[in-house]
């Protein structure tokens, strides 16, 4: 069992920790708990994998911790600490000056960050001059050394530049080095390699990985490509409809899979697939938010599921590892039950 000296010391080393968080969407069908009573921490110069199908809420989880959900949605409950500093006890202008300087968001598509209508350079110097008080001959070598950083190659005439004028892999490469001007001390990337090919996804995880590495920024990758995480993070929790159902490091989840739900997703991988043989699938469709299931979500597509199911499983704990479970595909980890 953890004890509440432990839990403190845990939230002052941690970069970031999330308590309990839930955000709802209030709808005239009904309140939708896109995030469910989710708690998770990240340590300095750490990666953590937020993994799940779409709908599960993990993007809705970024964009909690950034202070992004609007009307009709809200932050419910719980606490999101940035290094001890309560992120939903902040004001409106606080959180604006946290925001791009201390936490920083790379989204799917780069030009969610990047302004069709103005230079690379006007961009950058910008989002320094927002936070600091630098001349702007400063700026714009802080500029210059961040594209250096995400490897843009003749950086000097790449500010210069438009977005348009860049290819998509460049130009998440310019969002990702915006991310990085401030040096923030948590980086939060919704999917930022999707829409690339395997070369360019590849060279960017690794400098993302190896900026994590010199600069202890601590990173939350969101994704559902399993591959991605398994050479990219450390630590990985798997959500299902809001909530998290598996964590723990990479190895652990992606080899020993505990829940049936972080089980069917790794076996619906085609290279899991032999040749000529149908691809394996999770049978049924992820709940509708509105209309969650009692007890446990995922037991109408779990072939393990039986009366228990019916009830809320706990969360057991063993080993630095969490799980949300009545029926554990492999029993022999002894668990815990947290309060």
């Amino acid at each position: 069992m953890t004890t509440a000296s432990q839990q403190d010391a845990h939230t002052q080393e941690a970069t970031l920790v999330v308590q309990n968080l839930t955000t709802e969407f209030h709808t005239r069908a009904g309140i939708a708990t896109a995030v469910n009573d989710v708690s998770f921490s990240v340590m300095p110069g750490q990666i953590m994998g937020l993994v799940g199908e779409s709908g599960s809420g993990k993007s809705m989880t970024g964009y909690s911790i950034m202070g992004l959900i609007d009307a009709p949605g809200q932050v419910a409950g719980g606490k999101i600490l940035l290094k001890g500093r309560d992120l939903r006890a902040m004001s409106a202008e606080q959180m604006r000056q946290v925001r791009g300087d201390r936490i920083a968001m790379i989204f799917q598509d780069p030009m969610m960050t990047l302004n069709p209508v103005l230079r690379i350079d006007t961009q950058m110097t910008e989002a320094i001059d927002a936070h600091h008080q630098v001349s702007h001959a400063t700026a714009r070598e802080m500029a210059r050394d961040a594209l250096v950083r995400v490897g843009i190659p003749s950086p000097d005439e790449r500010l210069l530049s438009y977005p348009h004028q860049f290819s998509g892999g460049m130009r998440q490469r310019v969002a990702i080095a915006i991310a990085l001007l401030n040096k923030p001390d948590l980086i939060i990337c919704d999917e930022p390699t999707t829409a690339l090919d395997v070369t360019i996804q590849g060279q960017i995880l690794f400098e993302m990985q190896k900026l994590c590495r010199e600069s202890g920024t601590s990173l939350i990758w969101i994704t559902h490509d399993l591959s991605v995480i398994a050479g990219l993070a450390d630590t990985i929790s798997v959500m299902y409809a809001g909530r998290i159902v598996e964590s723990g490091t990479v190895e652990q989840v992606l080899n020993q899979p505990r829940h049936p739900y972080t089980h069917g997703l790794i076996a619906s991988a085609p290279s899991r697939n032999s040749v000529g043989q149908p691809l394996h699938q999770i049978p049924g469709m992820t709940p509708s938010l509105l209309h969650l299931p009692g007890g446990c979500a995922f037991r109408e597509r779990c072939d393990r599921a039986d009366a228990a199911c019916y009830e809320s499983p706990p969360i057991r704990e063993s080993d630095a590892r969490l799980l949300r479970c009545w029926h554990p595909v492999s029993d022999e980890m002894k668990s815990e039950q947290i309060a």
